[in-house]
């Protein structure tokens, strides 16, 4: 392998917003923020909106999105557009 090329790998703890929890990992991103891990180190802290413990396709709760009337909405908004027939 070529030396310089590849990033610095090094501990971080991600904390996911939604669910509190946190893992220690190696990632080439770095924080401001630090925290103190179980095993008495200090690593940096990086929070994340979505981890495997709160995205639904992992945790099998599927969210219900409201998409009544988001074509009309749409419509309204821009206008209807007249179909073209072939």
């Amino acid at each position: 392998m070529k030396k310089g090329i590849h990033p610095d790998y090094h501990l971080v703890v991600f904390e996911d917003v939604n669910t509190g929890k946190r893992f220690l990992t190696r990632s080439t991103a770095t924080g401001t923020r630090t925290v103190e891990w179980a095993d008495g180190n200090t690593y940096p802290l990086l929070t994340v909106d979505v981890t495997a413990d709160s995205h639904p396709f992992w945790t099998g709760a599927h969210r219900v999105l409201d998409t009544q009337g988001r074509v009309e909405k749409f419509e309204r908004k821009y206008g209807k557009r007249a179909r073209k027939e072939s």
